[in-house]
């Protein structure tokens, strides 16, 4: 398969879910597919940033070799908001490397606080700090604090409210 050829076919689930299951657990295949997701152009990085997402919900091991350069691409001006939302995802699940935590901290409240933001890269991003909590609870309380601030102002959306509620509850 040429994979990038594939990315550009179309975007859609089921094109993700393909490129997902030609990579498996396959390293070398993995590598086109991130190679393509940090360092081609703008489209091309965006398609992939699904099927990215795809391979680490089958196996987020596979990603952790990444994590650095993951994390690095979010962060650039004008990275489009598939590769924030994608890498905030891959998160979730992942063992985030100790080098790493005080950045994706930072980053995660930032883009929680943001309300321009998309709503997901929000979700993900307080679920991320919820799980980086149980390290570090003195985190809590700013996590909670914002989440509140979003409740009453009564602009949160039902899948910021669900995720909000269940990360209050877990005190």
């Amino acid at each position: 398969m040429n994979i990038r050829e594939k990315i550009l076919e179309e975007h859609s689930k089921e094109n993700a879910e393909a490129i997902a299951e030609w990579v498996g657990t396959d390293k070398k295949r993995l590598e086109q597919l991130i190679h393509i997701f940090l360092h081609d152009e703008y489209r091309a990085v965006q398609r992939s940033a699904y099927a990215v997402s795809k391979v680490a919900d089958r196996n987020p091991k596979l990603m952790e070799p990444y994590l650095d350069e993951m994390v690095a691409k979010m962060k650039e001006p004008n990275t489009h908001i598939a590769v924030k939302r994608n890498v905030i995802r891959i998160l979730q699940d992942v063992t985030i490397p100790e080098h790493l935590h005080g950045d994706i901290m930072n980053t995660c409240f930032d883009l929680l606080a943001d309300h321009k933001e998309a709503i997901a890269v929000r979700v993900f991003s307080m679920t991320v700090l919820d799980n980086l909590s149980r390290t570090y609870p003195e985190i809590k309380q700013e996590l909670h604090t914002i989440i509140h601030e979003e409740l009453e102002s009564g602009h949160a959306s039902a899948g910021f409210k669900s995720r909000a509620k269940k990360i209050l509850k877990r005190k």
